[in-house]
């Protein structure tokens, strides 16, 4: 057998396979007919009364005023609360946001401290 022979039946052979798959495809059988048992009037009026209510999806400015909510504390309360926190550190700041930072006591004498700042300018080796 040559090439073309060969190109030949593999075609041969694809179309079979493709005439086979065809044979076993899904049928189509249309738009599925509405089985509704609700008239068209009470369609309506429930269009109409959701078209007249609050949109259940709508957030933002678009949601209109806050609900309001019953608490159990004073306005006191939570002013003082409030103050609180505004004077309190702030728990998430890092970097420069977090403040100055905290005072580490040392063990070594500060005379010790500038010697070796002296010694170390001028080139000296440092004791260790």
């Amino acid at each position: 057998m040559n090439t073309k022979q060969r190109l030949a039946l593999s075609a041969v052979t694809f179309a079979l396979l493709g005439a086979v798959g065809a044979a076993h495809a899904e049928t189509y059988d249309g738009v599925h007919p509405i089985t509704s048992s609700a008239s068209r009037t009470d369609v309506r009026a429930e269009a109409v009364a959701a078209a007249h209510n609050d949109n259940p999806y709508a957030d933002g400015a678009s949601a209109g005023p806050a609900p309001v909510v019953a608490s159990s504390a004073s306005r006191a309360e939570v002013r003082a609360e409030a103050v609180a926190a505004a004077h309190s550190d702030n728990p998430y700041a890092e970097g420069a946001s977090s403040g100055t930072a905290p005072m580490v006591a040392s063990t070594i004498d500060r005379a010790t401290v500038r010697a070796a700042a002296r010694a170390a300018a001028r080139g000296d080796a440092l004791p260790l």
